[in-house]
This record gives structure tokens, sequence and C-alpha cells, in this order.
């Protein structure tokens, strides 16, 4: 007999708060007034920037950052420095933030969707390499919810057609592919460290320069600010095409210096959180847990489990809000709909009354594009993992996905079949 559910009346898994903490501290505090000592809070002035990437460089074994705003801006960024132009093309994630396409269209380059793996809800290379044209010239990785990308198929899709890789790693700090950090395998990296990513200076970014070559370096750093090359006692003002101001600011590398600390820390408990989820959920019928590749380390930005539908007498949404009456902060999905669904794409409007850079291509995005993709997110629930909750916490979320799968689940009885319990 299936226990009876929360939303039906029944006992709840879990009815006591999910372990909480404080993310800033003395630590930052302290950074944050030796940054204001210094009386300057430029970048280039001052030492709290340089001292965060230092740190970060070291920590990721590479030579060059770049220190940027925003993941947005770092993605704008590295693009900018891979040559990305009018008209290019650039391969991507249908199930991502808008922050992984402005810079595409802020190039005038045109995105174009590649589908997913239903369990890892990462770039399929072989949906990826029926994508690529003689128009192009990047391949954009989503790292989705910290879990790594198939790095090896997309860098072997990279050296045959020539192309630039940029890896999106807003969500996947000291994630690992096959013993290799995320950020570091492609042409350039981009993390985030907006106030809901593994770590926080309430908004900011990295691009990692992965060549280890300086003129590429120095690219990257002028291109985060307005093209001028701003490097040692020299300021080379001389303008050879736009670029943005992206710089980050002497206050967010001082809290950049305590986070970069507690980094390690934040990332191998929800590494331990995500998986067991996975080990307590994997055997429930109907039910995929968020696959993590053989040989890679996922950080967990987010957990997301997928049901199959035709095993549960229930909906997605259904299954998610007992969770959630269970005690369990579950939600339906991740976004509401692939990316090119959205009246930018399908207005074709990247900038107000205009249709390019649509045009130059004549790029439409009508129909299903990423069948996957969209599968993904009507079938899929999404849970939040924090380096504050307690082991308690997570085993509570497990038995209660068990619980309610139990419930829902149909069971086969003399060749028919019924459900494991009325609600009554």
């Amino acid at each position: 007999m299936s226990e009876k559910l929360a939303v039906h009346g029944g006992r709840k898994v879990k009815d006591t708060p999910f372990g909480t903490g404080k993310r800033f501290g003395i630590e930052e505090a302290k950074e944050l007034l030796e940054a204001l000592e210094q009386n300057t809070l430029f970048y280039h002035t001052g030492e709290k920037v340089k001292t965060f990437l230092k740190t970060f460089n070291e920590m990721y074994g590479i030579s060059y950052s770049v220190a940027v705003s925003s993941g947005t801006a770092a993605i704008h960024t590295a693009l900018g420095a891979a040559g990305i132009t009018v008209g290019d093309e650039v391969i991507t994630s249908p199930i991502t933030d808008q922050g992984t396409l402005i810079g595409i269209l802020y190039q005038n380059a045109i995105p174009v969707f590649a589908d997913l793996n239903p369990h890892t809800y990462n770039m399929d290379p072989k949906s990826i390499e029926a994508g690529i044209t003689t128009r192009t010239k990047a391949i954009l990785v989503v790292h989705l919810a910290g879990n790594p990308a198939d790095m090896n198929e997309i860098m072997a899709l990279a050296k045959k057609y020539r192309l630039k890789v940029i890896e999106d790693c807003a969500q996947s700090y000291l994630a690992s592919y096959k013993g290799r950090l995320a950020g570091t395998i492609g042409n350039y990296g981009c993390f985030s460290t907006n106030d809901f990513k593994h770590i926080s200076t309430g908004d900011g970014g990295m691009v990692t320069v992965n060549s280890a070559d300086e003129q590429d370096y120095k690219l990257t750093h002028a291109f985060a600010d307005k093209n001028y090359l701003r490097l040692g006692g020299i300021v080379n003002r001389d303008l050879s095409y736009l670029a943005p101001n992206y710089r980050m600011t002497e206050l967010q590398g001082a809290v950049g210096i305590a986070q970069l600390k507690k980094l390690p820390g934040i990332c191998s408990i929800r590494t331990a959180y995500g998986n067991k989820i996975t080990a307590g959920i994997q055997e429930l019928d109907g039910i995929h847990p968020h696959k993590v590749d053989a040989g890679n380390v996922c950080t967990y930005w987010f957990y997301m489990f997928r049901i199959e539908p035709s095993k549960f007498h229930c909906t997605r949404d259904e299954f998610a809000a007992a969770l959630k009456e269970e005690g369990i902060p579950a939600s339906a999905g991740y976004i509401p709909e692939v990316v090119y669904k959205s009246g930018l794409f399908q207005k074709r409007s990247a900038y107000q009354n205009s249709t390019f850079p649509f045009d130059v291509t004549g790029a439409a995005y009508e129909g299903v594009l990423c069948p996957e993709a969209e599968n993904i997110l009507k079938t899929a629930i999404r849970l939040p993992v924090n380096e504050f909750y307690t082991m308690t916490d997570i085993e509570a979320m497990i038995a209660a996905i068990q619980k309610v799968a139990r419930f829902y689940q149909k069971q086969k009885v003399a060749g028919t079949l019924q459900k494991g319990e009325s609600h009554g």
C-alpha cells in the first residue's frame, strides 16, 4: 500500500526548515576595507581585481584570465575576442539563460540551436555537427547546472571544422570533464559571479584565455575595456573597432578574493549532495536522475530529474506539486520553454523596429527545432541544491521523491494497469 500523500491530507515528509547560512562575513568585509583604503576603486590602479584573477588562475591552472562585469559580459567578451562578427553563426543550447545569447546578437551574429542529450541536458555533438554550415564560426557550449558537456567530441568537431569553442561555465564552477576543469578546455571559458551562482560578488564574471598566448590575452583584455589596452603603466587608446565597457570594480574583486577561498568547499558539498540524490532515486521506475557521465564531476547548481509520464497516474506538474506539499521546494522544469520560442526569436527582433541581424541569413526559428530539449522541459522537475543544506535535508528530498513516485506509479496487475491506491 502506498503512503497517503500530503497533498491528500497525509503526513509531510519534511516539516522542518532547510539549512541556511551566511554567504558573506568578516573575510569579505576585511577585503572591502582594504579596497577602500587604496583610495581607488578602478581595476587598473588598484590591487584587488589583480589579486582575484591571480588566485583564480592558480586555482584553474591557467596563465591568463580577464575580469568583467557579469557572466553575460564574459560571453560577449569571449565572442569579441574570437572575432565573431556580422552574419556569423554560433551554435549553442536551447535551454539556457538569455545571458548566453546576448553577446551573439550584440556581435550581430546568428544563434543556431543544437539539441540536447535527454539525461545530461547538455549539447549533443551529433546535433551540433548537423547544424554546422559555411557560416558557422563558433560553438558556445553551456555546461548546464554544473554538469560538464561532452568536450572531447565537441573539440574534435571544432578541429574538423576550424571553429572556436567558448564554454559557458556560469553554473559550473570546479566541474571537471575527465580530469580537466570545465572552462579550461575550449578557447575561452566564461564564468559568472552573479548573486545566484556558486560564489557571488553581486555581479561580475571572468573569461579564461586558454591558448596561453599573450596576444590573445591582450585582445580579450582590451575588448572588455572599450578596446583600450591597460597593462602595466601603458594605456593604448588607438581604437581599431568597437568594444564595450565591461570592467570589474575593485569592490567586486575584493569580495571575490574571499569568495574564492570558499569555492572548493562549496562545490564539494554540492557534488556530494547531488550524487546522493541520484543514488537515492535511480532505482525508481519511471524516474530518470540527473545523469553525469563517467569520469566527470558535477557541482550541481541545481538538480534536475525527469519523469516518464507513461509510468505515472499524474502529470509532471502534479508530481512537482505533490513534492512541494511534502515540504520539498521542487519546481516544474527549469525555464518555461526553449529560448528560441521567446518573442525575440519568434519575431526576429534583436533590436527594436528591426529584423537585423536575422535577415542577413534569413534565419527563422519555426516549429520544433530541438525535440529532445522541448521534451526535457515538459518532463523535468528541478530541486535546489545548496551548500548550507544538511544531509538530513537531502535525505528528505529523496524520501519525498520515493513517496510521490510510488504513490503515482502505474502497476501491472493481472495484465492490466492499476493505480497503487485511491485518493481516498
